[in-house]
């Protein structure tokens, strides 16, 4: 048996018997490793080479960053400014989730991180207001993955890494492609609200209210731009900037908001503990599966399969888009990056496309993801919240599910909605 076949097959009936993926791709990878006559010592050198990397160092920074935000009273004033905007028109309230979700984004890089905190204080908002715990639970999921794409993101950070690529061009990259996945999902709540006749709050837009919420919540709707103006303008790294939106987070909420606690930080940093090591393991894992894979010329059996199959783009991108949402069902995200980019990002080259925009394609198949069962990490906590069972957001979802998918085609079979950004960016850099 080939080693490529002894490495699926492990890793295939580990999944069926309800394995980890961790547990599954390091189980893969050794047994791959063994049948290919390599050492296993060879795998704590992947580890480290996986870890020893300075744009590695953003990601717990991200992380704990998004964590601080909510003790800090920065994602309630975030979503006090969606609400202003949204709510007084027909869906409106959960017009104001997804808005909330998107300024949340912005500022935690996680879907199931702006899932939580917007849920928590949405869906009950919704629920009061006479939208079903079901379509309250869908609208929060399927917008929360709006945190993957609105730079700054953890998996264009997991990206950037495993192909080589600017971070800093990664998150530019995504900024337009998340506005457009957020029109299409405003517009599908819109169609959907008038059908289930979910009407505004009745109260008149304020244009004082609004003044007001922005008012409260200037210093927290100025961490985007800190963040992406000081990438920009070279005056410091993806890295860099990440550490300095903790130091700015605890700032705002030790002297401006005066709202964040001991206890607070403490469970941020117990979070961030978890959610990084969880995420360093994979990425050792899914580093030696991919590695392997590489060795074995996996990727150039796939590319020639594609070029034989057919050398139009478009239909090659139709695959890959389904490939990529059918792995999201079952994979976890950084996962399936991991895995997907060495196979995928040579074929996708060889053709002709920029790895940049390949990389937004990617992490917006991860995006929609986060809402697809079985997997859906953002279903499963917006379940939580709202209190009602998976089937029922699941069914509630279909309509933005098919309305990302439509983004999504449209973002790949035109790159400059995603490409346009960075360069125009970049030469004004220059």
């Amino acid at each position: 048996m080939s080693v490529t076949a002894i490495l699926f097959l492990t890793f295939v009936v580990l999944l069926f018997m309800g394995a980890p993926i961790t547990l599954s791709l390091g189980a893969a990878a050794m047994a791959g490793m063994i049948a290919s006559g390599k050492p296993l010592e060879g795998l704590v050198e992947i580890a480290y080479t996986s870890v020893n990397s300075f744009p590695i160092m953003a990601l717990p920074a991200f992380i704990l960053s998004g964590a601080l935000m909510e003790s800090a009273g920065i994602s309630r004033r975030l979503v006090a400014v969606a609400e202003s905007l949204a709510g007084p028109f027909t869906g409106g309230m959960a017009a104001s989730t997804i808005l909330s979700c998107l300024f949340f984004g912005a500022i935690s890089g996680s879907g199931p991180a702006t899932t939580a905190a917007v849920g928590m204080l949405m869906i009950p908002a919704m629920v009061r207001h006479g939208y079903g715990k079901g379509y309250a639970g869908a609208v929060t999921s399927s917008s929360g993955g709006l945190g993957v794409v609105i730079p700054p993101s953890i998996p264009m950070v997991i990206y950037g890494v495993s192909a080589s690529q600017s971070i800093a061009d990664l998150f530019v990259a995504g900024f337009f492609p998340g506005i457009l996945l957020c029109g299409g999902l405003m517009t599908m709540n819109y169609i959907r609200s008038k059908q289930k006749k979910y009407e505004g709050d009745g109260n008149v837009i304020s244009a004082t209210k609004i003044a007001k919420t922005i008012k409260d919540g200037f210093w927290a709707l100025l961490t985007p731009v800190i963040i992406l103006g000081g990438i920009y303008t070279g005056f410091f790294t993806p890295t860099e900037a990440a550490i300095v939106s903790i130091f700015y987070t605890l700032f705002v909420g030790i002297f401006i908001y005066k709202e964040i606690k001991l206890t607070g930080v403490m469970k941020a940093l117990e979070s961030t503990t978890w959610l990084t090591g969880r995420v360093l393991i994979i990425m050792f894992t899914a580093l030696a599966f991919g590695q392997l894979l590489t060795l074995n010329k996996v990727p150039d059996l796939i590319a020639q399969g594609l070029m034989d199959l057919t050398g139009n783009l478009y239909l090659i991108w139709v695959l890959v888009i389904f490939f990529l949402l059918f792995m999201g069902m079952f994979m976890e995200t950084l996962a399936t990056i991991m895995l997907v980019t060495p196979v995928l990002l040579p074929v996708m080259i060889s053709l002709g496309v920029d790895p940049i925009h390949f990389g937004v394609v990617l992490v917006c198949c991860c995006e929609i993801g986060f809402a697809t069962p079985p997997l859906g990490e953002n279903m499963f906590i917006a379940s939580g919240v709202a209190n009602t069972t998976l089937e029922d957001i699941s069914v509630n979802a279909l309509p933005f599910v098919f309305v990302s998918i439509l983004v999504v085609f449209l973002i790949a079979y035109i790159p400059g909605l995603t490409l346009w950004l960075p360069r125009v960016l970049g030469a004004l850099m220059n």
